[in-house]
């Protein structure tokens, strides 16, 4: 079955290690690192290869640019939600010749709640470093790290219950930020801000712009000194404690409530996003970002 084309935007993940380090680059500026598969499956082989390098003690998530990532891709050139990528996260058939819930189940379980439940599960410690816009699909990349560090200009957001659907893939949202916050934050679908997201504990630190890279980093090397298979256990027994808290069963129960929102979109409507798109979820809201 030939595909269409996705158009060649060169290295949309940059890699590059100092000091036991670790840097992973989000790097689709132009689109405000929108991910698409092509951004998930080089995100993914570098958090492979990062894993497997000895010499890495921990791995930074970054994005190139004024924003960390405005989430999923649903409106640039390179969209490739029709492209077949094999399958890393999930084992289920592949959903590029399938039709209606079924395509969208087995890609979203594949390309957004499987990739993040793998990557979450990285034995490294993972900081996100984040600047500008951490939008709906941007807050999964950042929550499946340890640790998130933000700069005093960066705002959160998961607007997509203007899509009629309950969150984002990944609904981490009363994990990391409480029931009562979380409620607030998909209820309104405004931005808060790191101030506030700090507050609410979804952030580690809250540092000027200008001293977002030297703070992470200097926090990243001071973690690669300990004992690495020590991280590795310490960050495995607070994932454990955390899914003994409800975390993963309670993502597959929104999991089928988000696929259930998609096909009531359908059904009584023009699509399962509800007719929106990132123009008029930007133009109906006070976010930059997408699904």
């Amino acid at each position: 079955m030939s595909q269409p084309a996705v158009p060649d935007e060169g290295d949309v993940v940059t890699y590059a290690v100092r000091d036991r380090v670790a840097t992973i680059t989000l790097n689709r500026p132009d689109y405000r690192n929108a991910q698409n598969s092509v951004m998930t499956y080089a995100l993914d082989a570098a958090f492979e290869r990062a894993v497997e390098d000895p010499e890495v003690g921990v791995i930074v998530l970054a994005g190139n640019g004024k924003h960390f990532s405005a989430g999923h891709d649903i409106g640039t050139p390179g969209r490739d939600h029709h492209i077949r990528y094999p399958n890393k996260a999930a084992l289920w058939w592949d959903h590029v010749d399938k039709v209606g819930g079924d395509q969208r189940f087995a890609r979203e379980l594949e390309v957004y709640l499987g990739m993040c439940r793998r990557w979450r599960e990285i034995p490294k410690p993972t900081i996100a470093m984040v600047q500008g816009a951490c939008i709906a699909g941007g807050l999964m990349l950042a929550w499946v790290c340890d640790l998130i560090i933000a700069s005093d200009d960066a705002f959160f957001s998961d607007p997509v219950v203007r899509m009629g659907i309950p969150g984002v893939e990944y609904f981490a949202h009363p994990w990391v930020m409480g029931p009562r916050a979380a409620k607030e934050f998909l209820f309104t679908g405004d931005r808060f801000d790191a101030a506030q997201a700090k507050e609410w504990g979804m952030v580690n630190r809250v540092v000027a712009r200008e001293e977002l890279e030297s703070e992470t980093r200097a926090l990243a090397e001071k973690i690669a000194a300990m004992p690495q298979f020590g991280l590795a256990l310490t960050k495995k027994a607070v994932n454990q404690a955390e899914d003994q808290m409800g975390m993963r069963t309670g993502m597959d129960s929104v999991f089928g409530l988000h696929h259930f929102a998609h096909a009531h979109n359908a059904e009584v409507g023009a699509d399962s996003l509800g007719g929106m798109n990132a123009k008029s979820m930007k133009a109906t809201s006070t976010t930059d970002g997408a699904k």
